[in-house]
Formats: C-alpha cells, sequence, structure tokens
C-alpha cells in the first residue's frame, strides 16, 4: 500500500524555482533513499513535504490517502507526516520531557498518562544510550551534534508517525554514534513495520544500518534517476555527473 505520493511538486522561494515537477512514492514499510549533490535540493524536499511557510508550492502531497497541500506544518505532523531537523532549533528554558510529552499529547484525545509517559521516554533513552537526566536539559541548548541527532531520534521513537523524513541524520556521527542512531532507527521500524522512511544523505555508510529498498537521485531540483541498491555503487564510483 502506498503510504505517500508526491504529485508534480514544485517549490519556489519568490521567482527562484528550487523543485521541478518532483514525482515520488513511499510504500508501507518501505526505506527510501535520496541522494544528489549541493544544491540538487534534497533539504528543499524535505521542508516541502513538511509544509515549511518559506516555500511556495504547486502540486499534490497524499499521506495515507489524505492531502496535506491545504495543511500546515504542524497539522501534517499530527497526520503523521516527521521531519528530523539537518540544524534543530534551541529553545531555552523548554526540557525535552516537557517538549515531547505536550507534543504526544497533542496527538491524543485523552493525555497520556504521567507513569505511562515516563516508562516510554525511559524506554526510548535506554535505547539510544541516553543518561536519566538528559530529559531535563532544555531543547538542544548546548548540546554537542550527537546529541542533538539522537534527540532528533528520541522524537521519532516518542511520536511514531506514519512516515519519517531523515534529512541528513548522519550528518556529523561518529561511527559509534552512527550505530546508536541508527539501532534507535530500526527499533521503531521493528516495532511499527508499516512506518516509511525517507532517507537524505551524501553517506553510505547509514544505508549499511538501514537497509534501503530503493533510491532516488536529485539533481537540479528534479529526480534524474531511480533505481535499486547497484544505483548507490554506481553514485559511488562515478559520482553525479554521469546523470542529466
Amino acid at each position: 500500500m502506498t503510504l505517500l505520493r508526491v504529485e508534480n511538486l514544485s517549490a519556489f522561494i519568490e521567482d527562484k524555482k528550487i523543485l521541478d515537477k518532483i514525482n515520488l512514492s513511499l510504500e508501507e514499510g518501505e526505506v527510501l533513499v535520496i541522494m544528489g549533490p549541493n544544491g540538487s535540493g534534497k533539504s528543499t524536499l524535505a521542508q516541502s513535504l513538511m509544509g515549511s511557510p518559506i516555500y511556495e508550492q504547486e502540486g499534490n502531497i497524499i499521506l495515507d490517502g489524505f492531502s496535506l497541500n491545504e495543511l500546515s506544518a504542524d497539522e501534517r505532523s499530527k497526520k503523521g507526516l516527521f521531519l528530523s531537523f539537518q540544524h534543530p532549533a534551541s529553545i531555552e528554558g523548554v526540557t525535552i520531557s516537557n517538549f515531547l510529552r505536550q507534543a504526544i499529547n497533542t496527538r491524543l484525545e485523552t493525555p497520556i498518562r504521567l507513569s505511562e509517559y515516563k516508562r516510554e521516554l525511559n524506554k526510548n533513552m535506554d535505547v539510544l544510550k541516553l543518561d536519566s537526566s538528559f530529559s531535563q536539559r532544555y531543547l538542544n541548548v548546548g548540546h554537542s551534534g550527537g546529541e542533538k541527532k539522537k534527540l532528533e531520534t528520541l522524537q521519532l521513537l516518542m511520536l511514531k508517525p506514519k512516515v519519517a523524513i531523515l534529512d541528513e541524520t548522519d550528518s556529523g556521527l561518529d561511527v559509534d554514534a552512527l550505530k546508536i542512531v541508527t539501532s534507535g532507527i530500526n527499533t521503531i521500524k521493528k516495532e511499527h513495520p508499516k512506518m516509511g522512511i525517507i532517507v537524505i544523505t551524501h553517506y553510505n555508510k547509514i544505508l549499511e544500518y538501514l537497509k534501503p529498498n530503493r533510491v532516488i537521485v536529485l539533481k537540479k531540483g528534479t529526480v534524474v534517476k531511480e533505481g535499486e541498491l547497484e544505483l548507490i555503487k554506481q553514485i559511488e564510483e562515478n559520482g553525479y555527473e554521469q546523470f542529466t
């Protein structure tokens, strides 16, 4: 079953077109990799799917049979779309624990019981090898690059979306941190096998852990190639100049 369908999606900043009629689909349980050179539109695609107000958009985005076209970013999130940011915001005075609990409660008719929330939070922090005191820190304030990526993954584990978009989640991670983060992603894949994942990356190491099904190459704001895993090897050997 198709979870996410993108039809002729174009994105603009003022009169500058960044994306040009992108078409793609994501099936239940699928891991889709999006690669491309710098400036190809990968992060713009992620933010456009999430409904960033920075971009004017044309085209259709359909999640689990529902059109997202007229929905704001928070409404898209409540429908089941999740974006892990390259550069997440820091918020002084808001603890991670309170932030996550509020985010969960906005999706529920009845607020989650505190005891249940704490059990879930502690379980997922253990998966990511985070100390219990981590949840009392302010959101991304004073966090290292690795801690920010782990926090993004913790949000994914807690929110349990239908579709997760991971925008360079591997950027800046050492090997040990990458193993921990991908272990968290694989944990939720196992618990929620129908969830679809879009991985945006420049590097192949993360793909060794996440086992993608398909690869899409973006260049100059448009899809220039789609294929299976051997496409990654072609990119390694010959770069992106081979695609026009």
